[in-house]
C-alpha cells in the first residue's frame, strides 16, 4: 500500500502521440520524469526533434516523426517503433485535430480529416500493437491503452466545432468497446477528458488575458488546467493504483462537466 509501489512506473514503456505540443507533452514529460521510457510522434518532424531534445533532459525520449492518419504513416510508425521495443505497456492516444465553421457551412473535408485524426487513427493505431501490448500485459500489471478524449465530448461545447464534439464522443465509446474486447488479454482501456488546458487548439483563447480570465470564471475551480493535472491522471491510469479500472472515462476538467 506504499504509494511508491501503487503509483510506481518506472521502467515501463510508452507511447504518447502529439507528444510534441500542447496535453502531449505535458503526458510525455510527467511520463518521463517518472521513469518512463516514452516515444513521441507527431507529423511536423521539426516540431517533434525540437521536443524530443526538451524532454530528452528528463529522460528517455525517443522521437518517430509520422502522419498516424494515413495507412502508410501508421506502418512506417509501427515498424520503427517494433524495430526497437518488443513490449508496449503504455499506449496513450493523444493527437486530434480540430476544425470550426458556422453551421449551414461546415465543409465535409472538416468532417473527414478531424474523424480520420480523432477516431480512426487510434483505434488503427492500437489494433496494429496489441502483439506488443500483449507481450507488456499481465494479469497483476496489465498494458494500458489511455485515450484522450474531452470535455467537447461530454457537454455541448461553445463554438462551432461539430465534427470535434462528434469524434471526442466517438472516442469516449470506442474506448469501452476496446475496453470490453481487450480485457481477457490483460489490457485495460481508459478514457481522459482535459477541460481547458494550454495547447494549440486553445492557445489563441488562453494567450488573450481577457479571454483567460474568462474561461477560468466558466469552470468551478476557478482556473485553466495545468501539465500536472493531465500527467497525474495518466500517471494513476498507468500505475498499480489504476490497474483495475477499465472502460472508464475520467473528466480532467475542473468540474466543467457538472455543468451540464
Amino acid at each position: 500500500m506504499r504509494v511508491s509501489e501503487l503509483f510506481g512506473i518506472e521502467g515501463k514503456v510508452a507511447i504518447v502521440t502529439g507528444g510534441s505540443r500542447g496535453i502531449g507533452y505535458m503526458i510525455a514529460e510527467g511520463l518521463l520524469s517518472n521513469g518512463v521510457k516514452t516515444y513521441i510522434t507527431s507529423r511536423k518532424a521539426d516540431e517533434l526533434n525540437a521536443a524530443q531534445a526538451e524532454l530528452s533532459k528528463v529522460g528517455e525520449c525517443i522521437a518517430i516523426p509520422a502522419d498516424l492518419s494515413t495507412d502508410e504513416g501508421l506502418a512506417g510508425f509501427v515498424a520503427a517503433y517494433t524495430e526497437r521495443e518488443r513490449e508496449l505497456h503504455i499506449l496513450c492516444n493523444n493527437a486530434g485535430a480540430a476544425w470550426g465553421a458556422p453551421l449551414g457551412s461546415f465543409p465535409s473535408s472538416g468532417f473527414d480529416k478531424v474523424l480520420g485524426i480523432n477516431v480512426k487513427a487510434p483505434f488503427m493505431l492500437t489494433q496494429a500493437l496489441l502483439p506488443q501490448l500483449k507481450a507488456a500485459a499481465t494479469e497483476e500489471d496489465p498494458a494500458r491503452v489511455i485515450m484522450i478524449g474531452s470535455i467537447d465530448g461530454m457537454v455541448v461545447p461553445i463554438g462551432d466545432n461539430f465534427s470535434y464534439s462528434g469524434s471526442k464522443a466517438a472516442i469516449h465509446m470506442l474506448a469501452r468497446h476496446l475496453a470490453h474486447n481487450v480485457v481477457g488479454d490483460n489490457i485495460t482501456v481508459n478514457t481522459v477528458a482535459p477541460g481547458p488546458f494550454r495547447s494549440k487548439m486553445m492557445g489563441y483563447l488562453l494567450d488573450d488575458p481577457d479571454s483567460r480570465e474568462r474561461i477560468a470564471r466558466r469552470v468551478p475551480r476557478k482556473r485553466i488546467g495545468t501539465p500536472a493535472d493531465v500527467a497525474g491522471a495518466v500517471i494513476y491510469l498507468s500505475s498499480r493504483a489504476g490497474a483495475w479500472l477499465t472502460g472508464v472515462l475520467i473528466p480532467v476538467d475542473g468540474g466543467l462537466s457538472t455543468h451540464g
